[in-house]
């Protein structure tokens, strides 16, 4: 099995590789002017020495100057004032008698020689050459730089599209997974895997999750309904003692208030997607009298009226039972925390539904610390039964729910239901 590159090691040898080239270019670049000394020393060097060669087999040897060069010595032939003072070396761009001349300052034998070397015309050329060298270095530098970008771009491909395919997943699916090509870094296999194996677990959880509220509901629901036709069969019999009606009849409603429960925490243990293939379409101007009548045994004892405001005719596609759950819910919490007075109940043509009771009202730090319980899915005390658990209800759905109270002047419940 061939070895797997890490993605460490491919950026290294990119960018190594990158500046390696680099350094190339800077190299030749500023080893023009190093070049160029050496080269010059060594020229003039070798017409020191012809000269010198020259005189030593003819002692009447004279040197002559061209228009291009010109030899000066001490003693002998002693050089203007303009050169006697460059210390010893190459002397580039020097400036004399008006043209632009290289100077090389040797001593050989004792004698300093000066030997200057018009290049004016020279050092022309030698421009153009240097910027054509510039050119080409800085062409050569963004070459360099497209291929290094691919490079590195290439190596990082597997990763984006790694984060493509996460991007990609649905948790309404089960069984994904996430695959690299096998010329992958080791990076990205290791992520892979480890990624591929908390799917599988994730699958295992959801699946651990879906037998439970399949058996829950069934286990659950069976026996409250058990109850709930075993106390409506024993309120149709007309010898039923009045106490013991009393009790049947409170055994009824709790038996339908815990069903009602039931289906409200099952709800929220399933996928919102799957619950909407339970939904039906309800018309809430009409199943609202019958929501208020279900809940009137409440009032028993206390100097309470529900009073129907304008109904407007409106219809959701929604479960049933959740929505009779979550009006319920806010009218028994009316009701509950209601002694006297009228209890307003409304219906928007957007499917916003409004209950406002005369009842104790909640301080601003009550409504507060309502809402932090269900944004964290808290306690129900201090707030009204239930409360949280409606709101967590209303996130998961999408509907909306707000509050709004104060000490003494009652609650006023907004329930806006998605359609």
């Amino acid at each position: 099995m061939t070895p797997r590159r890490s993605l460490h090691a491919q950026i290294r040898r990119l960018l190594g590789g990158y500046a390696a080239l680099l350094a190339v270019v800077i190299v030749l670049v500023f080893a023009d002017d190093f070049l160029e000394d050496r080269i010059w020393k060594s020229l003039l060097q070798r017409e020191i020495v012809q000269h010198l060669q020259r005189q030593d087999a003819d002692p009447q040897h004279v040197w002559q100057d061209t228009a291009s060069m010109q030899l000066y010595q001490v003693p002998g032939r002693p050089p203007p004032p303009g050169l006697s003072m460059l210390p010893q070396g190459v002397h580039d761009d020097f400036w004399f008698g008006g043209r632009e001349n290289v100077v090389l300052v040797n001593r050989v034998r004792g004698v300093d020689y000066f030997v200057v070397r018009d290049i004016t015309g020279i050092e022309t050329v030698e421009e153009m050459l240097i910027a054509g060298s510039l050119l080409l270095a800085l062409v050569a530098l963004a070459v360099i730089g497209v291929l290094a970008a691919r490079g590195v771009r290439k190596a990082l491909r597997p990763l984006s599209d790694l984060a493509g395919d996460i991007g990609a997943l649905s948790p309404d699916h089960a069984g994904q997974r996430v695959v690299v090509s096998p010329g992958a870094s080791s990076e990205l296999h290791v992520i892979t895997s480890a990624l591929n194996d908390y799917l599988r677990r994730q699958d295992a959880f959801v699946e651990r999750e879906r037998v439970f509220i399949d058996t829950a509901s069934h286990e659950l629901r069976t026996p409250i309904a058990i109850i709930a036709g075993a106390s409506e069969l024993a309120l149709d019999q007309p010898a039923l003692p009045a106490p013991a009606r009393q009790q049947v009849q409170r055994i009824h409603r709790t038996a339908r208030d815990v069903e009602r429960l039931i289906a409200l925490l099952l709800a929220l243990a399933k996928d919102p997607a799957r619950l909407s293939r339970s939904n039906e379409l309800v018309h809430l101007h009409e199943l609202l009298p019958d929501i208020i009548e279900d809940h009137r045994h409440l009032m028993a004892g206390k100097d309470l009226q529900v009073v129907v405001e304008t109904l407007a005719p409106c219809s959701v596609s929604a479960p049933l039972h959740i929505v009779q759950s979550a009006i319920g819910n806010l009218l028994r919490n009316a009701i509950e925390n209601s002694d006297s007075g009228e209890i307003r109940v409304g219906l928007d043509a957007d499917a916003t539904v409004t209950v406002q009771d005369p009842g104790h009202g909640m301080t601003p730090e009550d409504i507060s610390r309502l809402y932090a319980q269900m944004a964290r899915g808290g306690g129900r005390e201090g707030g009204g039964i239930g409360l949280d658990l409606l709101a967590r209800l209303c996130e998961h759905l999408g509907w909306t729910l707000s509050i709004q109270s104060a000490p003494g002047r009652g609650t006023i419940s907004r329930l806006r239901i998605a359609r």
